[in-house]
């Protein structure tokens, strides 16, 4: 008998490689890249933002501003980049 012990098929007599439709895995992978990318981004930020104002005593300010540069930063160099046609032949 070929059968497991929750009633599966275990010879593989039903998977036929490279049918199945991966489009909502690889958006929900995207999704997760995206959202783990700037969400890290944000906790970087609200992290130093905190840590100047309150740990080192700079003040609002003093943690507003490198808060806001560090942003700044972030997004240019985390946002999307243009693809490149590799077919150049």
């Amino acid at each position: 008998m070929n059968e497991t012990s929750i009633g599966h098929d275990d010879t593989g007599a039903g998977y036929s490689h490279g049918d199945m439709d991966v489009s909502a895995h690889a958006a929900s992978y995207r999704l997760f890249g995206t959202l783990t990318k700037w969400g890290s981004l944000g906790v970087a930020v609200l992290v130093l933002m905190l840590v100047l104002w309150f740990c080192i005593g700079a003040g609002f300010f003093g943690g507003l501003i490198p808060g806001l540069i560090l942003l700044g930063a972030g997004v240019y160099f985390l946002r999307a980049k243009p693809v490149r046609n590799h077919d150049t032949e």
